[in-house]
This record gives C-alpha cells, structure tokens and sequence, in this order.
C-alpha cells in the first residue's frame, strides 16, 4: 500500500522554544493511526504544521505522495480536518454553517450531511453561540466528515463528547475505514483508542518515541493490582507479579494477568480489598518503551 501521509524529520520552533523535534512517520492508505501523548507533547503542533497552519522549521510532508503545499486544492477536496478547539462564527446558525461549508464542493453532500447529523443528534437550528463543548464538537466532526475525505485528520475528537457520542464517532470512524478512508487520530488517552487503531505512534516533549501495532500494545499492556489481606505472603507467591511498593495495609503489583486469572488465584485466600487500576500513560512509556 502507499503511504497518504509521510512526515520527515519534521521540526518546529517558536524562536527558541521547542515546538516538535524532529518527527517522522508514515502511514498507510486504510490505517487507523492513533497518535497518542501527553497534552503539551507536540501532537497538535505536529498536525497543524502538517495542515500549513503554521510554517515548519524544517523537514518534509507528503500528503497522498505529493510534496504538500497548502494551496492544492486536490489535497483538500481529499482532506476532512478537526482541530482540537472547533472555532466557527459564532452568529450563525449550525445549518447555516453546514450550507456554507457545502458551497466550497461541486458534489452534492446532503446525504452524507443528514446521515451524520441524525447519527450525532444534532439540531441545525441552533446558534453556534449557544452551543455546550460538545455540540460545537459534533458539528466539528460533521465539517471534517460531510465531504467524505479519503484523509481524516482528528485532533483530541472525543474531548467534550458524552460516552454515548464517543462510542457513536468510533462506530463512525470504523465504517469510514471500511472505506478505505485513511485516519490520523491523536489523542492522549490510550484506553480511548485501543480498540480502534491498528497502528500506535507515541510522541514525548516533541519526539516521537516509538511506534508499534496495537496488537502487540495490548500484549505489553498491565494494570496496578492492589490487594489488602493478611495472606499477603502467600498471595506473592501464588500470583508471582512484581511488586512496586507495600504498605501497612496494602501491596502493590504491576499486573499482566487477565481479570479471570487473578480472581480464580485469589479465590482461596482472605482478601480484604481488591483493586484493579488502568496504568497511567506516561506509566505505560516507562514501563514499555523507556
């Protein structure tokens, strides 16, 4: 397959502030790429300077094989972009917003406009000035996806959505790459994509640190296991985990056992309490990649 998007050795500075350092990747035509970090690790300056809405420092981008440039029209006829902070007029109406957007294509869009607007929920007849964050951001995703993109570029997608939305855009976004659309997501909460992108690219203070499959992601994958219990010795023993601190009370292990596992080898002991944490993000970079 050819790569629709190609960043090489990309870098960005403000003066002599740090904005990424660096980054390289490429992504396949059909890919859902989950580009995850911490807030402030350069996911958002990476996109928007892909976008050219800011001026690189130095390095490459190539979009659908072509060297970019921000005034090929064919490139954004082919490109569906959310940013993470959805700024739009504030005095218009969400219809009047999606009318407008429509002029710009010389294809008829309104089938695609109704399926993603009763998808969403969304009523057309309100002000964008009196929308809660996660309305603006559902009629965000509608402008990034009405035109029917062959390139979705998603920046923090799910911020301000409700679990019920969140749930609706991944089913939408499975469907999209059913497609053959190619999908950018960048988000900083793991759990968020796990079960969504095929392949994981990590960025830390402005460089990517690795990169891998999803799949292999969730086979290093682990949780915190935190158990009271005065068998606590015996428990050791029979689980077999790492321990990362103990306490008067409680004993804490890093855990790659599935939930069934730990709670048939637990069964025949007292336990007192008993909880299963997700990790942290910058835990999981610790502990898989540093």
């Amino acid at each position: 397959m050819s790569s629709v998007i190609e960043l090489k050795h990309l870098k960005k500075y403000y003066g002599e502030s740090r904005g990424i350092e660096d980054v390289s990747l490429s992504i396949e035509e059909g890919t859902i790429y989950g580009f995850i970090g911490p807030n402030g690790a350069g996911k958002s300056t990476t996109i928007r300077t892909m976008m050219g809405l800011i001026n690189k420092t130095d390095g490459e981008i190539f979009l659908f094989g072509k060297p970019f440039d921000k005034d090929d029209l064919e490139i954004k006829e082919k490109t569906g972009y959310l940013p993470s902070e959805v700024n739009l007029y504030a005095d218009l109406t969400i219809k009047e917003i999606f009318d407008y957007h429509e002029e710009f294509y010389k294809k008829d869009l309104k089938p695609r406009r109704n399926e993603l607007v009763q998808l969403l929920k969304i009523d057309e007849s309100k002000k964008i000035n009196d929308l809660s964050l996660g309305n603006l951001k559902k009629v965000g995703i509608v402008l990034a996806l009405m035109h029917s993109p062959k390139l979705l570029i998603l920046d923090e997608p799910t911020s301000g959505l409700d679990p019920i939305m969140q749930i609706t855009l991944h089913d939408i976004l499975l469907k999209e790459k059913q497609k053959g659309t190619t999908i950018l997501y960048s988000s900083h909460i793991l759990n968020e994509i796990s079960n969504l992108c095929d392949i994981v690219g990590f960025i830390k203070d402005g460089q990517m640190i690795k990169e891998d499959t999803m799949d292999n992601i969730k086979k290093n994958y682990f949780t915190y296991l935190k158990i009271s219990s005065k068998d606590i010795e015996k428990i050791k023993e029979e689980l077999g985990l790492k321990v990362i601190k103990e306490d008067d009370n409680t004993t804490t292990f890093i855990n790659n056992l599935d939930p069934n596992t730990v709670i048939n080898k637990l069964a025949k002991y007292n336990i007192d309490n008993l909880l299963i944490e997700e990790v942290s993000l910058e835990d999981l970079f610790i502990n898989y990649y540093m």
